[in-house]
């Protein structure tokens, strides 16, 4: 079961969206989510990394970078929020770090952090 609450910010809308387990499991998973979102005018979406695949966060098997190439093509922002330092990889830490340099996805620790950057 999968909640999607509209957080509104002036006239952008974000969708954080909440589940008791994993709703993304591969790229279709993800194209699901924002076609179904676009529909209702929504550029921003917010996921909890719980509800993400783990094998999203092991950068060896280019899930990150399937999903996250969808987002960017359709040019949709993203927040994944979670505990991230679980994850040991030099490499995964540093996909973060770079990612958080820029606006279209970012690993924040808090949904706060993340209606904050969106909403910019």
């Amino acid at each position: 079961m999968m909640d999607i609450t509209i957080h509104k910010t002036g006239d952008i809308s974000i969708a954080e969206i909440t589940a008791t387990e994993v709703v993304i499991n591969n790229t279709e998973d993800a194209l699901q989510i924002m076609g179904d979102l676009y529909y209702q005018d929504v550029e921003r979406i917010i996921l909890h990394e719980k509800n993400i695949t783990p094998a999203f966060f092991d950068l060896k098997n280019g899930i990150a970078g399937e999903i996250l190439q969808k987002f960017t093509n359709y040019r949709i922002r993203l927040a994944i929020v979670g505990e991230f330092t679980k994850y040991p990889g030099k490499s995964i830490k540093d996909f973060i770090y770079e990612s958080n340099k820029g606006r279209q996805v970012n690993f924040l620790d808090s949904t706060e952090l993340a209606l904050e950057k969106l909403s910019g």
